[in-house]
């Protein structure tokens, strides 16, 4: 992980997704303010889903369940770039294509944050580079419903990310 996250500059963003100033990360998570973010799900070419636990180290719901690896887009960073440092910092995929699922928003108690979610297709190994991951496994998509049941999971990535990858009908 980054030795300070909390000095890095993220850009804040208004309902239009503008930028209107560049604060540091920990001003961002202190006063929650709108910032943008990336969400990648890796899936097998099985169609198998990649969960992780996040670090307990994590600045923001340590410890819990994600279904896809991303982040903080930092301040005068291109969204795609993003999602892919991001991919390789968490997991250690590089070279994947990206394909956009789609946008949206989430607010909470926690965060305000404007996304963007792609996936990717890999079936090698991850490894987590910068700490931030610390146990991810593959899992058939239907399965994921039950496992949302059971653990903690993130809620911006259950908002944003399962509609766009659960299994069924529309």
């Amino acid at each position: 992980m980054v030795a300070d996250a909390g000095s890095e500059l993220v850009d804040v963003v208004d309902d239009a997704d503008r930028v209107v100033r560049v604060v540091t990360r920990a001003e961002m998570r202190r006063d929650r303010l709108r910032h943008r973010c990336t969400f990648v799900v890796v899936r097998t070419s099985a169609g198998g889903v990649l969960v992780h636990r996040r670090s307990d180290d994590k600045d923001l719901w340590p410890g819990a369940w994600d279904l896809a690896v991303g982040g903080v887009v930092g301040a005068g960073e291109d969204w795609e770039p993003a999602a892919r440092r991001e991919l390789a910092e968490e997991v250690g995929v590089t070279g994947v294509e990206l394909v956009e699922l789609g946008r949206g928003e989430y607010r909470d108690d926690h965060v305000d944050e404007v996304a963007r979610i792609w996936t990717a297709t890999w079936d090698g190994p991850v490894t987590f580079p910068d700490g931030e991951v610390a146990e991810a496994f593959v899992v058939d998509p239907v399965d994921v419903a039950a496992r949302l049941g059971r653990d903690r999971f993130v809620p911006d990535s259950v908002s944003l990310v399962w509609p766009l990858i659960r299994p069924g009908p529309d």
